[in-house]
């Protein structure tokens, strides 16, 4: 009797569970359009108030984590410890989604800058968002800047995300890699960390209007490459190490 009062219970909890999931995935691009609107203006705000921008982007990152958990994406980092050294280091991670920067954002370890084209900053609002969590432009035609910017924030113990690939794939396989992530690091003399996204295209592809299916994320992280004494001429070497590593890993989903 008791048996068959659990199965009971079991097949009509199915339907609720998964009615209450249709919900959370329909309410998705709104809860993500809010919250991220919402972080950004707070982020803003504290800055000017307060001058401190390690004050805005705690704020930020602790967010994103929060809004991880309101979407239902599980997050699980694997490889923290091959970080132990210490950084700063040059995140070179895979893109498969609009969902890795959020999950990067919110669980790399460390303050962590992202580098992003500038003409991003073309728009007012964005910009001012941009700046007050320290992003940095690329800039094609002037690279001295963003190295500069990469020694500031080495100086300052700030390490950096740059997306080998330039922009999201569109069938989840890996895309030719730019050079500007290993240049950059080259330039810097920092240490280039292959990372690698996994479940975020399955959860949020391109497309998809920042609807968001609950489930599971993996980061991982691979072992820092040491630039230090590495040149230009390295780039396209450097590059092939990075992508090797993340091949390792990589699914496309």
């Amino acid at each position: 009797m008791a048996s068959e009062r659990a199965e009971t219970t079991a097949v009509g909890t199915a339907p609720v569970a998964e009615e209450a999931r249709g919900v959370r995935v329909a309410l998705s691009p709104y809860v993500f359009r809010g919250m991220l609107v919402g972080m950004a203006a707070v982020a803003v705000a504290l800055h000017r108030a307060t001058g401190n921008r390690d004050l805005a982007w705690r704020f930020a990152k602790a967010r994103a984590r929060t809004l991880t958990w309101m979407l239902g994406v599980d997050v699980r980092v694997c490889g923290l410890e091959r970080l132990a050294g210490g950084g700063p280091f040059v995140f070179a991670p895979n893109h498969q989604s609009h969902l890795d920067i959020l999950v990067l954002l919110g669980f790399l370890p460390g303050r962590t800058r992202f580098a992003a084209k500038k003409e991003l900053w073309a728009h007012p609002v964005v910009g001012a968002v941009l700046d007050t969590l320290g992003m940095v432009p690329i800039d094609r035609d002037h690279p001295e800047r963003a190295i500069d910017a990469l020694d500031r924030a080495a100086a300052e113990r700030h390490s950096f995300v740059i997306f080998p690939e330039g922009t999201r794939s569109r069938t989840g396989q890996l895309l030719p890699f730019k050079k500007g992530a290993f240049v950059l690091a080259i330039a810097a003399g920092l240490p280039i960390v292959p990372v690698v996204c996994r479940g975020t295209r399955r959860l949020m592809p391109r497309g998809s209007r920042l609807t968001v299916v609950p489930g599971e994320v993996e980061i991982v992280i691979e072992a820092p490459i040491p630039t230090t004494r590495l040149g230009y001429d390295d780039r396209d070497a450097l590059a092939g190490r990075v992508r090797e590593a993340i091949e390792r890993h990589h699914t496309g989903w």
